[in-house]
């Protein structure tokens, strides 16, 4: 994979990112025997065919994780390429001995590639150094997303709010109106002292993999669902979908009527329906 990042993907431009979403939404997602035996294949014959499956398979991922940056004011389309870059260098160093999935070593990478491009184009003045000051940005920052510019009357109310004093209210403020300074810390900033937006810039409010990872399984039960459903007999089929796969289910009665028999016969029939669909999930 030395030429990973120019390795062959499903086209994204800003133009046409839903369809981007649509298609790599399509892809199936590798079993964990599958994504094994690709990745074993990758390391042992830099197989860049296994390479493309691996990474495929995981781009609907990288989108996910994208936007949760969104409020960065940068393309969406520019941080799911740089994602994509992040995924393609992770399955070039993924180990499937060690007994994870491919999903919770990628994130740390995809993660970076997107960091790094926000880091080199939104420019924001490093707001706050000492703990102090960040806990000033961080309720100065809600303050504002509330009151917008600051008036005298305000700034006033903010300082008595807050416990500080208006002069450090005017200069925190006069920080994050700035737009040319540094964003990260520089090389020679203790980063356990000192405090920059680089250091908050994804969302922690939920666990990404984890949203990522449920969504799939359920989107891929639901898939085998519907396709256990086709094996059934026209009538156990429509028993199933309308006791269960409907907003206005019927009722068992309401089946009897309408099949003439009686409801402990749909009952029946209902019941060995959900025994088939059981078996043909877990083939």
């Amino acid at each position: 994979m030395s030429n990973s990042t120019t390795m062959a993907l499903p086209a994204l431009q800003s133009g046409s990112l839903e369809s981007y979403i649509q298609a790599v939404s399509g892809i199936n997602m590798l079993s964990a025997d599958e994504e094994r035996q690709l990745a074993e294949k990758l390391r042992a014959d830099d197989d860049i065919e296994s390479a493309r499956r691996l990474v495929m398979s995981h781009l609907r991922f990288v989108v996910h994780i994208a936007k949760s940056y969104s409020g960065y004011g940068l393309p969406q389309a520019d941080l799911v390429q740089e994602g994509n870059i992040g995924l393609m260098k992770a399955v070039k160093r993924f180990d499937p001995t060690v007994g994870v999935r491919l999903v919770s070593f990628a994130v740390h990478w995809i993660k970076a590639e997107i960091h790094e491009f926000v880091l080199k184009n939104w420019r924001i003045v490093k707001v706050a150094t000492t703990k102090a000051q960040r806990k000033l940005f961080f309720n100065l920052r809600k303050a504002k997303k509330r009151l917008g510019w600051f008036t005298h009357d305000e700034v006033q109310t903010v300082a008595r709010e807050l416990g500080v004093s208006t002069k450090e209210v005017l200069q925190m403020e006069a920080r994050m109106s700035s737009q040319d300074q540094a964003f990260d810390l520089s090389a020679d900033d203790d980063e356990n002292a000192n405090f920059a937006p680089a250091q908050y810039l994804e969302d922690k409010t939920t666990d990404v993999e984890m949203d990522v990872i449920n969504n799939d399984w359920d989107a891929n039960a639901t898939k085998r669902l519907y396709s256990a459903l086709k094996t059934l007999d026209e009538r156990s089929q429509h028993i199933i979908e309308t006791r269960w796969l409907t907003d206005d289910k019927s009722t068992l009665q309401d089946l009897a009527d309408q099949y003439e028999v009686s409801a402990e016969r749909v009952r029946q029939i209902e019941k060995n329906a959900m025994k088939k669909l059981q078996s043909a999930m877990a083939a």
